[in-house]
């Protein structure tokens, strides 16, 4: 029979319960919601060689990476005979595959992060250094070159009778790791319209944007193409000085409503939760532990002939049994940081809270978006 450690089973129950979404509005600046349309980010890509790894590198059958070790040694006037590069071994060498994003604006000489990722058979880069690497755009121009020592998020150690791993040890970053060599030029003189795009496009949104901007510079300058962006013509005074004209755009306010959100990274199983965000009423089985989450209600009176008035929060209980039954409830009040803080306490682990909120979001019972990244 499978252990509950290694399969998880999750039953979710829907009472018929409507709950509202507490989103809630905030002021937000127009420069952090939109961008200006040709100013952009551009993706990098390059393809390189990972030295220095303790044995955990490519094995022989990664043809492609003896390869790139023998065109690397030629490069340095090193010619091995065949006999020598048919026994190459490659166990401390991994070839990986780079990549990064190059920001608007950014001059030659800048520095930007970069992403390396295993595409052999590596057991991990932990202690690795990349070599010298050129990246390249969609154009195939070279615009930064990456090299530079690894961090990972994770390890992997084992021996012939067992292995240990965290996370993925197999994909690594380094921080300003790659020299901008090519900028990606951007003139915005000379134009007459400005579009702003929305970052996510809502019709709401893109009018409250228009309204700000005509009331800023009381003149009907803005209007909205659709949810996704407004197009703003340039008064004869900005012409000449289009980042002061963007700036004062982008530093007016208007109303956001935020709402709620759980965002997932299963590589590292990360959960980020916002903790005010409820859920249904829903039972979930977990094992053979039972938590129940039920709501609290304590009244708070007033002092005698005061102004006050009686108020009742909600403060859900949390009990924690190992029985037969195996179900988890919660009512209604409850939130995901009560339903995490009971998982915690019933010894659930990150992937086990991770499959529990992807199957409460199917289910409908999770009142927030989730976002997998």
């Amino acid at each position: 029979m499978a252990t509950y450690k290694t399969f998880l089973r999750v039953i979710v129950v829907i009472i018929v319960f409507s709950y509202s979404i507490g989103a809630y509005a905030t002021d937000v600046r127009i420069g952090d919601i939109t961008n200006v349309r040709g100013v952009r980010q551009n993706q990098l890509v390059g393809y390189g060689l990972v030295a220095g790894l303790a044995g955990t590198g490519d094995g022989t059958n990664a043809k492609f990476t003896i390869q790139s070790i023998i065109n690397t040694l030629r490069r340095f006037n090193i010619n091995l005979p065949p006999a020598l590069t048919a026994s190459l071994q490659t166990k401390n060498i991994a070839a990986v595959m780079v990549t990064a994003n190059l920001p608007p604006f950014i001059k030659e000489g800048s520095r930007i992060n970069v992403t390396v990722a295993s595409i052999g058979d590596a057991k991990s880069l932990q202690g690795g250094t990349l070599l010298m690497t050129p990246l390249i755009g969609a154009n195939e121009n070279v615009y930064a070159v990456a090299q530079g020592p690894l961090s990972i998020g994770g390890f992997s150690f084992g021996t012939a009778g067992g292995n240990v791993r965290q996370n993925f040890p197999t994909t690594a970053i380094i921080p300003d790791g790659a020299l901008v060599e090519r900028q990606v030029e951007v003139n915005l003189s000379g134009m007459n319209k400005l579009y702003f795009d929305l970052n996510h496009p809502d019709f709401t949104m893109a009018n409250r944007i228009q309204q700000a901007i005509n009331s800023h510079f009381k003149q009907y300058i803005a209007h909205a193409n659709d949810s996704g962006s407004v197009v703003v013509d340039i008064p004869d005074f900005y012409k000449g000085d289009m980042v002061g004209f963007v700036s004062s755009i982008n530093q007016l306010t208007v109303e956001n409503e935020v709402k709620p959100k759980v965002v997932i990274d299963e590589r590292t199983g990360t959960v980020v939760i916002g903790g005010d965000v409820t859920i249904n009423p829903v039972s979930v089985s977990h094992g053979n532990l039972t938590v129940t989450i039920s709501p609290n209600k304590q009244v708070s009176q007033p002092a005698p002939l005061s102004a006050g008035q009686t108020t009742v929060t909600q403060n859900p209980t949390i009990t924690v049994n190992q029985e037969q039954s195996h179900f988890l409830n919660f009512y209604k009040g409850a939130t995901v940081k009560d339903l995490v803080n009971a998982l915690n306490k019933a010894g659930a682990t990150p992937n086990d809270i991770i499959a529990i909120l992807e199957a409460l979001k199917q289910a409908g019972s999770l009142n927030a978006s989730l976002e997998v990244m």
